[in-house]
């Protein structure tokens, strides 16, 4: 053969690979097949594009962590949201969203499910499973879930919804991103779909995009293979691996940082500038009891509200932090914190609050450290609204 075709054959790996620890990262779009009859077998992965080594080896952790039949990654959290709502509504089809869902996920409803005939309507996440079920419509597919909410860590009883939700087949789905598929396990609580942003807890290291949704009824996960396939998303199999390799750590990291954001908001409790604490792993919080119920342990992130105070007030005792970074994110390794009001115009069921409401997440760092960042910052607070 000519150079120019050695050069093209030459270097393919012939024999099988050496065991490593994680799986090998496979970068290829086009998959060689081993006969012609494979080229239309579509039980064959047949294009990169559905994911090789990396992708498998991650998809196979996960359903064994939620107790999963199959779980379907996605370029980012949002997208595993997006495209779980798609896989399984139909124009003409109603969803019931809660109120305090993420504001990105709103905005997909409002602006997508909307414009392709699906009908919107938000429930009130104190609303008891009971009414909310029987408020649905002949016409209402799917129940959205969110428990803790994000911002203001509102509890559900999803377990209970998801009871009653199915002997009206009506589907359940729940952003489970708090709970990271580890402290709470939807689909052990009857809920059909456990949707997450890998990028918070499971990757765990602010560095890489990803989602997941995850089934324990095969039908489902079909729907949303197919789903996956027919909008064109991938997942790389770098950002696969990583992944997992986030995965690997993701109890000991959850088990610190809930320790550490336990102590911490107990602390925050007792502080003259802080009105509440909104928290559902501590004891007094109205989701306490069902915390306790079900879910083996806490995450990071909660919130607080402040004495009343105007933004500039607020606005100086975030800037007055050194150990918290200002950012939307959350679960990484890092502590973070934001300022929660301008999210809240856009619900539906108001809530009153006693003062300004500021989220914290707790990252791996020292907690005395996180406290003693905290009072210098409510120090400035304090003086800025003498």
């Amino acid at each position: 053969m000519h150079d120019k075709t050695r050069l093209i054959r030459a270097g393919v790996a012939a024999g099988p690979l050496a065991k490593t620890v994680g799986p090998p990262i496979q970068r290829g779009s086009t998959v060689l097949l081993p006969d012609a009859a494979a080229l239309y077998d579509h039980d064959q992965i047949t294009y990169g594009r559905q994911g090789l080594a990396a992708q498998s080896a991650l998809q196979q952790a996960l359903a064994a962590m939620e107790h999963a039949v199959g779980v379907t990654l996605y370029p980012s959290g949002l997208a595993a949201l997006t495209g779980a709502l798609l896989a399984v509504l139909k124009a003409g089809d109603e969803i019931l969203v809660v109120d305090n869902i993420y504001a990105p996920t709103r905005r997909f409803c409002d602006h997508v499910l909307k414009r392709y005939g699906v009908t919107v309507r938000y429930f009130d996440p104190a609303e008891s499973p009971e009414a909310l079920v029987e408020n649905a419509s002949p016409a209402t597919q799917l129940i959205l879930m969110e428990s803790p909410g994000s911002l203001t860590l509102e509890m559900q009883d999803m377990t209970r919804v998801a009871e009653l939700a199915r002997a009206r087949d009506i589907l359940t789905a729940c952003d489970n991103t708090w709970g990271a598929g580890y402290l709470y396990k939807p689909l052990k609580h009857g809920i059909d779909l456990s949707i997450q942003a890998l990028t918070k807890y499971v990757g765990g290291h602010s560095d890489v995009f990803m989602g997941s949704v995850a089934a324990s009824d095969p039908a489902l996960v079909r729907k949303l293979d197919a789903g996956m396939l027919h909008l064109g998303w991938a997942v790389s199999p770098d950002d696969a691996y990583a992944m997992l390799r986030g995965l690997r750590t993701l109890p000991v990291r959850l088990e610190r940082q809930g320790e550490s954001g336990i102590r911490i908001a107990d602390w925050l409790r007792v502080q003259s500038e802080v009105m509440a604490v909104y928290h559902p792993g501590l004891p007094g919080d109205p989701g306490y009891e069902l915390w306790r119920r079900d879910f083996s342990g806490a995450s990071g992130l909660f919130t607080f509200a402040l004495t009343p105070g105007p933004e500039s007030a607020v606005n100086a005792f975030l800037d007055a932090l050194k150990l918290f970074g200002l950012g939307f994110s959350w679960g990484g390794f890092e502590s973070l914190v934001i300022s929660c009001d301008p999210q809240l115009h856009q619900r539906r069921f108001k809530r009153t609050y006693p003062g300004p409401l500021v989220r914290l997440h707790i990252g791996l760092e020292d907690a005395g450290d996180l406290i003693a960042d905290l009072r210098r910052a409510l120090d400035v607070y304090r003086q800025a609204l003498a």
